[in-house]
């Protein structure tokens, strides 16, 4: 029987090479928006990264580009309140939301913060799927469904990533599946095939890769 919301096969010699192409150009940093007004010119396609703070999301990035400090990590939940644009080739933009989860950020900042999220999710006709993070360790935790409501209402595609996979046993892993398979049911946004990577081992970099390239 075909398992809901199965793990993404491995793609084909061509769609591969699409993936590798496509990264293998210059990635350069745009800018940090911080209002929609400084959003760039919707000129390119758009995929954006979202996930809870330390999920690994700057790893998984840097991994994808093949340049390790081209996105910088905080160990401070809701210390970058900046929406990070990287140029991915001459066609794409890669879009990197703040990680979420704001233990130590004021009150203030995170409304602020969580207004312009969603005007960004509601408004750029030019991004074509999200990507959430999720710590292959832990699962759907409560502020992940949050940021999966929001983009529901939002009517954005979403696709799931685990990270981390390398530090779970594959027992263990299976029963991580479970859960976000479960919670993802809930969600009319989502995709319906997960992606599972190690940034440290490269699992699943190629077919994230592939997968972006790929959408039009």
């Amino acid at each position: 029987m075909q398992l809901p919301f199965p793990i993404v096969e491995e793609p084909d010699a061509q769609t591969l090479e699409d993936g590798r192409l496509l990264f293998a150009g210059e990635t350069e940093f745009v800018k940090g928006v911080v209002a929609m007004s400084g959003l760039p010119v919707p000129d390119r396609l758009e995929v954006c990264f979202a996930g809870r703070s330390n999920v690994g999301k700057s790893s998984l990035i840097n991994a994808l580009t093949g340049r390790k400090g081209l996105a910088r990590a905080s160990n401070t939940p809701g210390r970058t309140q900046e929406i990070n644009f990287f140029t991915a080739g001459y066609a794409h933009y890669l879009v990197d939301l703040p990680g979420y989860g704001f233990a130590n950020a004021p009150v203030a900042v995170v409304e602020k913060w969580q207004r312009l999220l969603k005007q960004y999710l509601s408004g750029r006709q030019t991004l074509r799927r999200a990507f959430v993070l999720v710590d292959a360790r832990h699962g759907i935790k409560k502020v992940d469904d949050e940021i999966l409501s929001l983009l529901d209402s939002a009517a954005v595609t979403f696709q799931v990533v685990l990270t981390k996979a390398d530090k779970v046993k594959e027992a263990e892993r299976a029963k991580v599946l479970d859960q976000v398979r479960q919670a993802l049911s809930r969600h009319p946004a989502a995709y319906p095939e997960l992606l599972v990577t190690s940034s440290e081992k490269g699992w699943g970099i190629p077919t994230l890769r592939s997968v972006i390239a790929t959408l039009e």
